[in-house]
């Protein structure tokens, strides 16, 4: 049974200027550092959700990936920030967000000079066309390099047909060519071995697990016609047709490598 804590922010720390999100550094009363995403930032909760979702089964399927925690914000933060801008972020991030274990000393992955082998390379690539990371590139790895070993971040642009509900079943008989550009393609040599292991990893059930997970009010989307338990069923769904068809998403990856 998949089990994430939930965590209370205790002190802010320092932010990290990275892309419009702002994600910051944070302490949480568990006495650990962890990166914490904002649900007040840009993209709002649905970036939360992928992250929540893509990092799950990445670690279900053997991938490397801090860990996962809700973190509880209250008001008290946003009371003292004198920073306009990161007061309002936390102003609007009351509540449950989402946090990763800190790797301190941890460096950003370069495909010039960092290493892995070719089964992660290639569960990465197999991971990524299933939950259609379009942000995996050598311009913005999203991997960073840990005690010589590669681990996987930042998942919130995933499952980007959830920014438009109205049309996200046409997404499930898609595969996804944007893999071409991905930082790992060139390494990822065992690609059928990569889709053996994920099947035996994944299932309907295993995938529902993880979707069941994702906090109630991450679901508020005044803009959609489906209800909670809808959209929880579409990314179901969505994810059990990308399993369906792992087999045609490695000869996709393949033929673009």
């Amino acid at each position: 049974m998949i089990e994430i804590r939930t965590v209370n922010v205790t002190r802010y720390i320092t932010p990290l200027r990275e892309g419009g999100s702002l994600p910051a550094i944070v302490q949480a009363d568990d006495g650990f550092k962890y990166v914490l995403k904002f649900r007040g930032a840009g993209q709002g909760t649905k970036a939360l959700t992928a992250e929540l979702i893509g990092g799950l089964l990445a670690q279900e399927i053997g991938l490397r990936v801090p860990e996962i925690v809700l973190m509880h914000l209250d008001d008290s933060f946003g009371k003292t920030e004198p920073d306009e801008e990161i007061q309002d972020l936390l102003n609007f991030s009351t509540g449950i967000n989402l946090g990763l274990h800190f790797l301190s000393g941890a460096i950003t992955y370069d495909p010039l000079v960092s290493d892995t082998d070719g089964l992660s390379a290639s569960k990465t690539v197999l991971l990524d066309s299933m939950i259609i990371n379009i942000d995996r590139t050598a311009k913005n790895t999203n991997l960073l390099i840990w005690n010589k070993e590669l681990w996987l971040i930042d998942h919130g642009a995933s499952f980007y047909f959830h920014h438009n509900w109205k049309s996200w079943e046409s997404h499930l008989t898609r595969t996804f060519p944007s893999i071409k550009d991905h930082v790992l393609l060139a390494k990822a040599d065992k690609l059928p071995e990569a889709a053996a292991e994920i099947k035996a990893a994944l299932s309907e059930e295993k995938i529902a697990e993880i979707v069941a997970l994702i906090p109630d009010d991450w679901l508020d989307d005044a803009a959609a016609d489906l209800t909670k338990d809808e959209m929880r069923a579409a990314y179901t769904a969505f994810l059990c047709s990308k399993l369906d068809k792992i087999d045609l998403l490695a000869k996709e990856a393949a033929d673009a490598k």
